[in-house]
């Protein structure tokens, strides 16, 4: 496993001495993340791995493969971690069980210690837009599958595995569509108003295990607002406008984002800044909070 350099000519040299010397927080820690490849689920990956924690990087599809890969060969080189890439179709009745599986069979043979899954990231997900004209039931299955049962087939999967000491860590990744009522979301919201649903029932389930917690971002800089239509993200100004967050500032932003920002009205967050948001749930700083919905939305939810 390569340690970060500590050479003192390096550039970062700073930054790369105090990482190495710092104790790291998650050290010991293994972390699941499902939709790991790509955006939020990758940009969490990095900063958990940062602190220290072993990554299981879960994915679906095999053209995600050879992400995961890449971010796996990323992370071992630049911090003390072991990741390990698990292809598995979390909204498959099997897919949890034999996703756990393998991460069984690879960590609990390396370890004299009791196998355990400290930190469950529930972020894979899917979403489609149509208003209740253009419903299909088959994008209603698509979402719920993936959005909801997934999740909890996985909570499933892993409940023999989480500590028994409360220092377990949930985070279940919901978006600000399940309370504004964006129209065509119908399906999409509902699916992330009942993960935050089972959030809190997983809280008290789970109490003596876990906590267990929900995110809820707005839009986000990832591929997918960049295939977004011009048309779709403009529809977000007047939500955006009013996020105390979201102005733009030139020469700190990302060009792309400072240029539409009067169309769009202001700028998306960056995945980084919700994988911050994450990894600070997943620290024992957070051992009092349960339950609960944390903003990561840069104050759009308040906004309107």
């Amino acid at each position: 496993m390569n340690l970060p350099n500590t050479d003192p000519t390096a550039s970062d040299s700073s930054t790369t001495r105090q990482l190495a010397s710092s104790p790291m927080p998650l050290s010991g820690k293994l972390a699941l993340i499902t939709g790991a490849s790509r955006g939020i689920g990758a940009a969490i990956a990095r900063n958990i791995a940062s602190k220290g924690a072993s990554i299981v990087l879960n994915y679906t599809s095999d053209s995600s493969a050879s992400q995961c890969e890449a971010l796996k060969q990323e992370l071992e080189s630049k911090y003390p971690t072991t990741c390990l890439p698990v292809q598995a179709d979390i909204g498959h009745p099997s897919g949890p069980t034999s996703l756990v599986k393998v991460v069984n069979n690879h960590f609990n043979s390396s370890s004299s210690e009791p196998f355990q899954i400290d930190i469950i990231i529930n972020n894979a997900g899917v979403a489609s837009n149509a208003t209740i004209e253009d419903f299909k039931v088959a994008d209603f299955d698509w979402m719920y599958r993936i959005n909801v049962l997934g999740p909890l087939l996985l909570m499933q999967a892993v409940l023999t595995y989480l500590p028994s000491d409360r220092s377990g860590r949930v985070v279940n990744l919901s978006s600000i569509s399940s309370t504004e009522g964006f129209i065509g979301q119908s399906v999409y919201g509902g699916t992330k108003a009942a993960l935050e649903a089972m959030t809190r029932t997983w809280a008290r389930e789970l109490a003596e295990r876990c906590t267990v917690n929900a995110i809820n971002p707005g839009p986000v800089k990832t591929d997918m607002w960049d295939r977004m239509p011009p048309e779709h993200r403009g529809g977000l100004k007047s939500w955006t406008s009013h996020s105390p967050l979201a102005v733009v500032r030139e020469g700190v932003d990302d060009e792309d984002l400072v240029r539409e920002a009067n169309f769009v009205g202001g700028r998306p967050a960056y995945a980084h800044e919700i994988a911050s948001i994450v990894a600070m749930l997943c620290s024992e700083d957070s051992a009092w909070c349960t339950g609960q919905v944390i903003c990561a939305n840069g104050g759009m939810r308040m906004a309107l």
